[in-house]
C-alpha cells in the first residue's frame, strides 16, 4: 500500500475518532430496534400500507417480508433524471419477483445547473444539496424500511442523497444511476463556438444550434463535470452495482443493472449480510473516493461536497488531505475538460472499473472495504458488467491494458504521476486549483489584479476591451454567505479568449467553477470568503497577484505594513438586496447566515 495513502487515512481516523465513535454508537442503537412494522403502532402501520395492493400488505404485515424505500430525484427538466420516470414500476416488479415489497418513500428536488448557470437561480444550487439531504431524511423518516434505493445522478443531488442517507446510517443503501446521453457535438467544438460568441463572431442562433447539438437527449451531459464525477466516486465507494455508472439509459444492460440493484440491496438488509451504509462509508471508503477524484481529474466541487459527506458519517477531512493524496495519486484519465474525450469514450476505454483496478494493483486505493455487494470487497468494482441471455448481469475481468491510451492509462504509465488538483495558500487565503487541464506554462501567473464584485461586471469589462493584457481577474463576494456560491461558468469563454490571444490570465474567486472549468488557471473556493472578512476583500485594482500551482502559492505581492493597514472592502447594499431577493432566494436567507466555509463543506445544518 502507498505510504502516503496509509498516513492520510490514519490521520483522518485519529482526527475523527470522537465524532466517528458517536456516529457508530447511534447506528448500533438504531440497528438493535425491532423492524418497522413490528415496532410501530397499528395506526402507524395502517397508514403506511393503506394504498398498497392487498398482496403487498400481506407480505409486509403477516409475512414480514423485506420492505424497501425508494427516494427519487425524478423530474424531466434534468436530462439525466428523465429516465427515472419508469424506475419505480420496474423496481416494484423486481421486488415482487424476489418476494419483497417497495414504496416510493419520497421525492427530492433536483435542479439543473446547466439551465440556471449565469442566472440568479444558480444562487440556490449549492444550498439545494442540503435541501435534498433534508428531503431524503423526510422521506426515510417514515421508518418502516429495511433498506433504501437512491435514485439520483447530477451535481448536488448525489451528495445530497448521500448526506441524507448517512443520517440514516443504520439502513443498507444502494444508489441507482441512469447513465449518460449519447455523444453529440464534441465538447471541444462546443467550447470553440462559445468563445466565438464571446468575441461577437457568431450570433445567438449559431450558439444555440451548437449547444443543442451537444445537449440533445436523455442522460447526463457527456463532459466529466460534477455529475459524472459523482458516478465515479460512488463506484469507488462501492455504493453502486459494480460498473453501473456509464451505461446508456436505453441500453438493455441498464434495466438489468437496475434489477440487480434491487437484488443487491435485498442481500445486505438485516438478518442477511447486513451492511448499513454508515458502516460501508468509513475512513477508507472516503479516502478511496478522494483518490478516484484525483486519479480522473474530476470536479473541484467535490472538495466541498465530500467534506460534507464525510462529516455526515462522523469523518473529518480537509483540503490538506486532498493535496497530500494528489501528490502521490497518478492521473489515469483524460476526459474533457482535461482531455478531448467524452465520458462515453472513457467508458469504452475501460471506464471506472479500469481506473479502480489500476489503483488497487498499485496500492493507491484501499481494497479491504465493505461495499454494497454482499460478500464482496472493492475488487468487485474492477470488473466489467455484461447482460446475460436470461437478462441477468454477469461480470468479466478487466483487460490489462486500456483500449484507448489517449483516454485511459495504467498506473505504471500515467498521464501524470500526480493528481489533477492542487491546494493553494498565502495571504489571500486557501483555495484549490484544477491543473489537469491547464498547460504547464500556465501553472504560474503573476500579473496585476482587476477586481470585480460580480461576473456580470467582469463580462462588461471584457466586452469593453478593458482586459486586453496580462491580468489576474478577481471575482469576489461569490462565497456561500454572500450569494450561495454559484458556479461562474460565464467567465470561462472570455478568459479563454484572453488566454488565446497570448496574455497571461488567471482567475481568483471565492465562488465555484465546477468540474467543467477549462484550461485557464483558476484559484477557486477561496476561504475565508470576502463577505466574512476574508483577505480577498483587501485586494485593490493593480495589486500584483501570484497564482502558482507549482509552489502552491496564492499571494498578493503587497508589503506587509500596507497589507495590514488595508481596510476590508464591504459588499454594497444593492448587492445584498440583489443576492437575497427574487426567485425564492428569500427562503434561503437562514442558510446563507449559518453556512460554514467552503473548506468546511459549506454545511448549513451545524
Amino acid at each position: 500500500m502507498n505510504k502516503t495513502l496509509l498516513e492520510v487515512t490514519a490521520r483522518i481516523r485519529a482526527r475523527s475518532a470522537a465524532s466517528r465513535e458517536r456516529y457508530l454508537d447511534l447506528i448500533d442503537r438504531m440497528s438493535r430496534r425491532q423492524r418497522g412494522v413490528q415496532r410501530m403502532g397499528c395506526a402507524n402501520v395502517a397508514h403506511a400500507v393503506a394504498a398498497l395492493p392487498e398482496n403487498d400488505k400481506l407480505r409486509i404485515v403477516a409475512e414480514k417480508a423485506p420492505h424497501l424505500g425508494i427516494v427519487t430525484a425524478y423530474n424531466d427538466m434534468l436530462s439525466a433524471h428523465q429516465p427515472y420516470e419508469t424506475y419505480p414500476a420496474l423496481i416494484r416488479d423486481e421486488v415482487h419477483r424476489q418476494g419483497a415489497t417497495a414504496q416510493v418513500a419520497g421525492g427530492v428536488p433536483a435542479m439543473c445547473d446547466g439551465v440556471t448557470q449565469g442566472t440568479p437561480g444558480m444562487e440556490l444550487s449549492l444550498f439545494s444539496r442540503d435541501t435534498i439531504a433534508m428531503g431524503t431524511a423526510v422521506a426515510l423518516s417514515h421508518d418502516v424500511f429495511d433498506g433504501a434505493l437512491l435514485l439520483g445522478i447530477c451535481d448536488k443531488i448525489v451528495p445530497g442523497l448521500l448526506i441524507g442517507a448517512l443520517h440514516f446510517g443504520h439502513l443498507p443503501c444502494v444508489f441507482v444511476p441512469a447513465g449518460p446521453m449519447s455523444s453529440g457535438l464534441s465538447n471541444n467544438e462546443k467550447a470553440k463556438v462559445r468563445e466565438l460568441y464571446a468575441q461577437g463572431k457568431v450570433g445567438r442562433e449559431e450558439l444555440l444550434k451548437a449547444e443543442s447539438a451537444a445537449y440533445h437527449g436523455a442522460g447526463t451531459c457527456t463532459f466529466y463535470g460534477t455529475a459524472n464525477s459523482n458516478q465515479m466516486l460512488l463506484e469507488a465507494m462501492g455504493l453502486h452495482v459494480p460498473g453501473a455508472a456509464f451505461v446508456h439509459p436505453h441500453d438493455g444492460l441498464r434495466e438489468a443493472l437496475t434489477r440487480e440493484a434491487v437484488r443487491q440491496l435485498l442481500g445486505i438488509i438485516p438478518q442477511r449480510d447486513y451492511r448499513p451504509i454508515g458502516r460501508v462509508v468509513d475512513e477508507r471508503c472516503i479516502v478511496n473516493a478522494m483518490v478516484a477524484l484525483l486519479a480522473t481529474g474530476g470536479s473541484t466541487n467535490h472538495l466541498i461536497h465530500w467534506v460534507a459527506v464525510a462529516r455526515s458519517a462522523g469523518i473529518l477531512i480537509d483540503w490538506s488531505d486532498f493535496s497530500d493524496l494528489s501528490a502521490v495519486v497518478p492521473l489515469l484519465a483524460r476526459v474533457y475538460p482535461n482531455g478531448s474525450a467524452d465520458v462515453n469514450q472513457f467508458q469504452a476505454a475501460g471506464g471506472p472499473g479500469f481506473v479502480i483496478n489500476e489503483l488497487l494493483k498499485s496500492g493507491a486505493m484501499h481494497g479491504d472495504v465493505l461495499t454494497s455487494v454482499s460478500g464482496q470487497s472493492l475488487s468487485a468494482y474492477a470488473r466489467l458488467p455484461e447482460r446475460a441471455e436470461d437478462g441477468s448481469v454477469t461480470w468479466r475481468d478487466m483487460p490489462e491494458t486500456s483500449s484507448d491510451e489517449t483516454v485511459l492509462r495504467t498506473a505504471a504509465a500515467p498521464f501524470s504521476p500526480t493528481g489533477g488538483l492542487k491546494l493553494l495558500a498565502g495571504n489571500l487565503g486557501r483555495a484549490v486549483i484544477k491543473v489537469s487541464a491547464v498547460p504547464e506554462d500556465r501553472h504560474t501567473v503573476e500579473a496585476p489584479a482587476r477586481i470585480f464584485d460580480s461576473q456580470e461586471a467582469m463580462q462588461v469589462a471584457f466586452k469593453n476591451g478593458e482586459l486586453e493584457r496580462d491580468v489576474v481577474v478577481v471575482v469576489r463576494f461569490q462565497g456561500p454567505q454572500a450569494n450561495g456560491m454559484p458556479e461562474l461558468h460565464k467567465l470561462t469563454p472570455p478568459l479563454a479568449v484572453l488566454q488565446g490571444k497570448g496574455f497571461k490570465v488567471a482567475l481568483v474567486t471565492d465562488g465555484r467553477m465546477s468540474g467543467a472549468s477549462g484550461k485557464v488557471p483558476a484559484a477557486i473556493h477561496v476561504s475565508p470568503e470576502a463577505l466574512s472578512g476574508g483577505p480577498l476583500a483587501k485586494l485593490r485594482d493593480g495589486d500584483r497577484v501570484r497564482v502558482c500551482a507549482t509552489s502552491g502559492e496564492l499571494t498578493a505581492l503587497v508589503d506587509e505594513a500596507t497589507w495590514a493597514a488595508r481596510e476590508i472592502a464591504q459588499i454594497t447594499p444593492e448587492a445584498v438586496r440583489d443576492n437575497g431577493e427574487g426567485l425564492g432566494r428569500e427562503l434561503f436567507a437562514g442558510m446563507r447566515r449559518n453556512v460554514s466555509s467552503a473548506e468546511e463543506g459549506a454545511v448549513t445544518w451545524l
